[in-house]
């Protein structure tokens, strides 16, 4: 693997399709508006249960835009660099869907 393939900071061969990319953004602003809404109730000292409720909803969220992406990436990402002959890209596809396991 080369240096740039190790970075972490890489960019998409193929860009995401407008919507799909829009779809994210609206997730995570809606993500981030939990967590916000979270430290306000943190911030007030209120009720443990009701605060737990709100990170739940907030780890789904992001859990989800995780998921999405993850797929986007083994139909585009994985796809591409398979067809070029890349097969160690499988392996980093197989480390991305542990990681998401947990």
């Amino acid at each position: 693997m080369d240096q740039e393939q190790k970075s972490c900071c890489r960019h998409k061969e193929t860009p995401r399709d407008q919507e799909f990319q829009a779809d994210l953004q609206k997730r995570l602003n809606r993500a981030i508006g939990q967590l916000n809404g979270v430290k306000a109730m943190i911030d007030d000292n209120r009720y443990c249960g009701d605060v737990l409720i709100q990170l739940a909803a907030a780890e789904s969220a992001v859990r989800k835009v995780s998921q999405m992406l993850l797929s986007n990436h083994m139909h585009t990402c994985v796809v591409e660099q398979v067809r070029r002959g890349n097969d160690q890209v499988i392996d980093e596809a197989l480390q991305l869907i542990q990681r998401f396991q947990r």
